[in-house]
């Protein structure tokens, strides 16, 4: 046995994987063996891929190695088990999918600021590192015990430090796909990231999908119904992309109209992330800035720790939310 085999098999007797949760669940529940505490393993077949490893793995290990973050997924371990890559992430309780559907719980707004404080900080971090992650929606969002939430799943992430090189535009789950990729841009950058945080933004509020489109050409109707068919002055070039056709005509309603409880600065925020033109979406630096500004002499608390008020109101022991899901996850090869 030479000396990568005997750490690999160091590695599996560090780690325990638990019962599956589901049947074929790649993301099963585990634990330190010294110390019992729990983790979440997701496996990955090797043997499933004509070439080897799927490069969404490839790069999911990268960059959550490059990423240390208090708002990014920790990775604790990588080895191999027989034909499958092991991934051994920190263990979350929830996520914010679950959490928005549990009727249960009702949301105060330092609890929606809260979040989307954490998700920007994250967020940050990533483009700070020239790393798009390209999968941001609510099940992406873990939330841990104490209620910090964590950037997950960065299986579909790409650098993009090169502004002149071609990407496939067919990322992002549509609900939470801006109009550019829509379109079929191949040339984009961070504002991508911000559009689909907009949309969970927005979904918080809304306790609802804000733009659930079923096809393609039905999300940008759902975008345009919602805020309005850009003009050539809101979206220079647009008519031009690769898969650009006409959607129809709709007026621009106010946002006041479907978020009645939203305050004024609110409502700027969530605007500055859904603009059309992509370069001038809030950056996730900005948007981090404002929040603070905005909403630091209202709730120290947001800023304080890494707690949310929800939780502090009602740790996660106390509150009634489902069996936390392994997901099953689906790993693709793209660029």
């Amino acid at each position: 046995m030479d000396a990568v085999e005997k750490a690999n098999e160091e590695r599996q007797r560090r780690w325990v994987k638990d019962r599956k949760v589901g049947e074929g669940a790649l993301l099963r529940p585990g634990r330190e063996a010294s110390s019992g505490r729990k983790v979440a393993i997701k496996k990955i077949k090797v043997g499933q891929f004509k070439d080897g490893l799927d490069m969404s793995a490839i790069r999911e290990v990268k960059y959550l190695r490059e990423l240390k973050h208090q708002n990014v997924i920790e990775l604790l371990d990588v080895f191999s088990s027989k034909t499958n890559l092991n991934l051994v992430l920190e263990f979350l309780d929830s996520d914010l999918e679950m959490i928005i559907k549990d009727r249960t719980l009702v949301f105060l707004p330092a609890d929606i600021k809260s979040w989307m404080a954490m998700t920007f900080r994250g967020l940050e971090f990533c483009h700070r590192n020239f790393i798009l992650h390209r999968d941001l929606k609510p099940n992406n969002l873990l939330i841990a015990s104490d209620g910090q939430l964590k950037i997950a799943d960065f299986g579909l992430a790409r650098d993009f430090a090169d502004p002149g090189y071609k990407m496939t535009c067919q990322v992002i789950t549509r609900w939470y796909r801006p109009p550019e990729l829509l379109f079929g841009s191949r040339y984009y950058s961070s504002a991508v990231d911000i559009w689909s945080v907009g949309c969970i933004f927005a979904e918080l509020m809304l306790r609802i999908p804000y733009l659930p489109g079923e096809s393609d050409m039905d999300q940008l109707k759902t975008i345009f119904r919602a805020l309005g068919t850009p003009t050539e002055e809101e979206w220079p070039g647009h008519t031009k992309l690769p898969d650009y056709v006409p959607v129809g005509q709709f007026p621009k309603p106010p946002l006041r109209d479907l978020f009645t409880a939203a305050s004024a600065d609110t409502l700027n925020l969530l605007n500055k992330c859904l603009i059309y033109e992509p370069r001038k979406r809030i950056t996730a630096r900005d948007a981090s800035l404002l929040i603070f500004h905005i909403f630091y002499p209202v709730n120290k608390l947001l800023f304080s720790g890494s707690q949310s008020p929800l939780f502090l109101r009602n740790p996660l022991s106390n509150i009634p939310l489902e069996t936390t899901k392994m997901r099953r996850t689906t790993f693709r090869s793209t660029s």
